[in-house]
């Protein structure tokens, strides 16, 4: 059926989890070019002018770029991989899973470290019902979404504040993560490739390899995304692993390379 002023057929309202996900897509394309014109962004995704600036004013105001002038540019030490206001909405289904599939393994009375990562967020629902457990991490966002959860003690570690990132490191983390032993480390990563374990910012690989030394076993918690890509830090292979949770959709040849190092693997459906 045409439009009342007969230019074409009516578009679709699309719900807002659609807007969401093109966003997001808008959000990934910026970060790749540095920065783009808006009249080519709205060409790319095909919406129209008005759109187009509607969701770069969004993003904009939650501080994931910078609309200038006819233009949209990247934050420089914003990647994709770390803006946790990115992070914490990509990927949910498939982050909840992995949570799902690691809470049995999970004892009551345990001191548990959990990183920044916000795949691990949604551990948030499942902790409660274990009871008696303490909570290491670094992560701010963590810690707030436990809040006063019953039956969950939490110790947060401080140091230098990234507030891109909304977690801490720094030598006061390290430092405190070595005067306390937990009987289990849940973290997840921001690239692995064929074993190996990759983060963009040092200080970040540091933490995580100061939980590693500091917990009696570990599980990597990783979805399909984090896979096949490398970034400037390594920190080391999976090996340090008791064992490794993720998606259906993580390629053989990945799969395939951890259990080389005798690490097991669990794949969950997201």
């Amino acid at each position: 059926m045409g439009s009342k002023d007969g230019r074409g057929p009516a578009k679709t309202r699309l719900s807002q989890a659609e807007v969401e996900q093109r966003r997001q897509a808008v959000l990934r394309y910026v970060a790749e070019h540095g920065e783009i014109r808006t009249d080519d962004l709205a060409a790319r995704f095909g919406v129209s002018l008005m759109t187009m600036h509607r969701d770069l004013d969004d993003l904009d105001g939650r501080h994931l770029l910078r609309k200038e002038r006819g233009r949209a540019v990247a934050f420089p030490a914003l990647t994709m991989e770390t803006a946790t206001r990115f992070r914490e909405s990509a990927g949910l289904a498939a982050k909840t899973a992995l949570c799902e599939a690691v809470a049995d393994r999970i004892t009551p009375g345990s001191t548990l470290f959990i990183d920044d990562s916000t795949t691990l967020y949604p551990l948030a629902d499942a902790l409660p019902g274990i009871g008696q457990l303490t909570v290491v991490t670094n992560s701010v966002g963590l810690a707030q979404r436990l809040g006063s959860a019953p039956g969950v003690d939490i110790t947060l570690l401080g140091g230098r504040y990234h507030g891109e990132f909304n977690s801490c490191t720094g030598p006061e983390v390290i430092g405190a993560l070595s005067r306390i032993r937990a009987d289990l480390a849940l973290m997840s990563a921001t690239a692995v490739l064929e074993g190996r374990l990759f983060h963009p910012l040092r200080e970040y690989a540091e933490v995580k390899e100061a939980m590693l030394a500091s917990a009696n076993k570990a599980v990597l918690l990783a979805d399909h995304s984090k896979f096949g890509k490398t970034a400037t830090y390594a920190y080391g292979t999976v090996a340090v692993y008791e064992s490794v949770i993720t998606d259906t959709a993580t390629s053989e040849e990945e799969i395939a390379a951890i259990r080389s190092l005798g690490v097991r693997v669990a794949q969950v459906a997201a």
